[in-house]
C-alpha cells in the first residue's frame, strides 16, 4: 500500500467526517488570546459562523483521526468490511494541521472524531493526546469538540473533558434493538453509562468544595449525541421519544439527527423507507418545538400517519391543523404558551407581542412590523382588525400550505 502524504490524508479524512453531525460551539467557555498569550479564541456563537475579537469570520476543522475501524456496523461507510480508501493521521499531524489552518485564518477550532483502531483505549488515548498537545504544548485557546468512545477507559474520557469544550458520544440508533441488529459489537447499556459519566463529571465541575474552590471545568459546552435515522425502521414517534429520554437523562446540549443513505457495497439490507434529508429536516423542526416551544413528543406525533411526521408541512403547522378546536386565538389575550403554538409565531415574535400589548392592542399591521410569519398565522389568529372567519375550519386549509402537486416525468 502506497504511503499517503498529508494532503491526500486530509482529502480522505475530511470527506469521511461529513457523516458526523454537530459543529457548533454554542455554550462554550469564552476565551481569547488578546492578552498576547496562547493562540486562538472561542466566542459564544455557532462556530461555523462565529467571529473572533478581531472581527474574522471563523469555521471548524472537521476531520477523522482515521477511517480505519475494527467494528462492522452495517450502516457505517467506514466499517471494517467496507471497500473505502483508508488513511490515518498521527496525533502530531492533527496538531500541526489545526495550528497551520488557524494561522492561515481558515479555522478557529477542531472537531475530531475517529474510527476505532487497535482498541477503544488506544484510539481514545490518541485523541486525548491531541487535545492535550494543543492546549498545553501550544497554548491553543480555540474550540475543541471530541467524539468520545463509550468503550474507552472512563479515566481517558475524564481527561478528554478537561481539554475539550464539548464531548459527544453517539447513541447510534433510536432503539436498543436497532443497535443490537446493526451494530452488534456495541452495547447500548455501555453507551448510556458513558453518557451518564460525562453528565456526572459536568455536574461535579459546577460544585464548590468545602474550601470554596471549584473543581476543574469539565466540557463547559456540554455533551451532545448523534442518532442515525432511517437505518433501522424506527418511526419518527420512536425517534422523538428516544430523544426526549436522552435530553432528560443526560442533560444534553443537542441531539443531532443524521439521515441514513444506503451504502452501495453493503451486504446488509437496511430498511430505508422515507426521503432521508427532508425527514432529517422535519425531525430537527420537531426537536426544536420540544426544546423551546413546550411541545412533547407524543402530541407532535399522535396524529401522524404511521407515527411519521408529515414531509409536506412543518410539524407545528401539522399539529395546528389537527387541533383546530384551539384556534383562532386572540393575540391580545392569549397566554405565552398558546401563542407559541400558533404557526408562524417564533419565540422572538411572541416575546415582542407580549411586550407590545402592554401598551396598546395589536392590529394585523403590528404583527407585520413585529416580523411574524403571517402567511402561516393568518388562519389561526384574531386581532383588532382581523378575523379568519370560517377559514380556520376550511376543509382545504392544508392544501393552502402543502406544495402544489407536480407532474412526474415519464422519461
Amino acid at each position: 500500500m502506497a504511503v499517503k502524504n498529508l494532503e491526500q490524508k486530509l482529502a480522505i479524512l475530511s470527506d469521511a467526517a461529513k457523516y458526523d453531525a454537530s459543529c457548533a460551539s454554542s455554550g462554550g467557555q469564552k476565551r481569547n488570546s488578546r492578552d498576547g498569550t496562547g493562540i486562538g479564541s472561542v466566542t459564544g456563537s455557532g462556530i461555523c459562523h462565529a467571529y473572533t475579537p478581531d472581527g474574522r469570520c471563523i469555521s471548524l476543522l472537521k476531520i477523522l483521526m482515521t477511517n480505519f475501524c475494527i467494528y462492522d456496523c452495517a450502516y457505517c461507510v467506514n466499517r471494517v468490511s467496507s471497500n473505502v480508501e483508508r488513511a490515518r493521521f498521527t496525533p502530531e499531524e492533527v496538531v500541526s494541521l489545526t495550528l497551520e489552518f488557524y494561522r492561515r485564518n481558515y479555522i478557529e477550532g477542531l472537531f475530531l472524531s475517529s474510527g476505532i483502531i487497535r482498541s477503544p483505549d488506544d484510539t481514545m488515548g490518541d485523541m486525548v493526546r491531541i487535545a492535550q498537545m494543543l492546549r498545553h504544548d501550544h497554548g491553543f485557546r480555540g474550540y475543541i469538540h471530541l467524539k468520545t468512545i463509550p468503550d474507552a477507559d472512563p479515566t481517558l474520557v475524564e481527561q478528554a473533558g478537561r481539554f475539550a469544550d464539548r464531548l459527544s458520544i453517539n447513541v447510534e440508533l433510536p432503539t436498543d434493538a436497532g443497535v443490537t441488529a446493526y451494530a452488534p459489537e456495541k452495547s447500548p447499556q455501555q453507551i448510556r453509562r458513558s453518557m451518564a459519566d460525562v453528565r456526572n463529571l459536568r455536574d461535579a465541575g459546577k460544585d464548590k468544595s468545602h474550601t470554596g474552590r471549584r473543581a476543574p471545568r469539565f466540557a463547559p459546552a456540554g455533551q451532545s449525541t448523534q442518532m442515525i435515522v432511517g437505518a433501522d425502521g424506527a418511526n419518527d414517534a420512536v425517534i422523538l421519544q428516544s430523544s426526549t429520554r436522552l435530553y432528560s437523562n443526560f442533560k444534553l446540549r443537542r441531539v443531532y439527527y443524521s439521515a441514513f443513505s444506503p451504502i452501495p457495497d453493503s451486504s446488509v439490507a437496511l430498511p430505508l423507507i422515507r426521503p432521508p434529508l427532508m425527514r432529517e429536516h422535519r425531525l430537527y423542526q420537531a426537536d426544536w418545538l420540544m426544546r423551546f416551544y413546550g411541545f412533547d413528543a407524543h402530541e407532535i406525533t399522535q396524529s401522524a400517519r404511521g407515527g411519521n411526521l408529515d414531509l409536506e408541512i412543518d410539524p407545528k403547522l401539522a399539529w395546528a391543523l389537527q387541533n383546530r378546536h384551539i384556534f383562532p386565538v386572540d393575540v391580545n389575550r392569549a397566554s405565552r404558551e398558546i401563542l407559541l403554538r400558533v404557526p408562524g409565531f417564533g419565540t422572538r415574535s411572541v416575546q415582542r407581542i407580549l411586550a407590545t400589548r402592554k401598551h396598546h392592542a395589536l392590529r394585523y399591521g403590528d404583527l407585520q412590523k413585529i416580523g411574524a410569519n403571517l402567511k402561516n398565522a393568518r388562519p389561526f389568529i384574531v386581532t383588532l382588525d382581523w378575523s379568519p372567519r370560517g377559514l380556520t375550519d376550511d376543509a382545504d386549509l392544508r392544501a393552502r400550505f402543502a406544495p402544489a402537486p407536480q407532474q412526474l416525468s415519464l422519461f
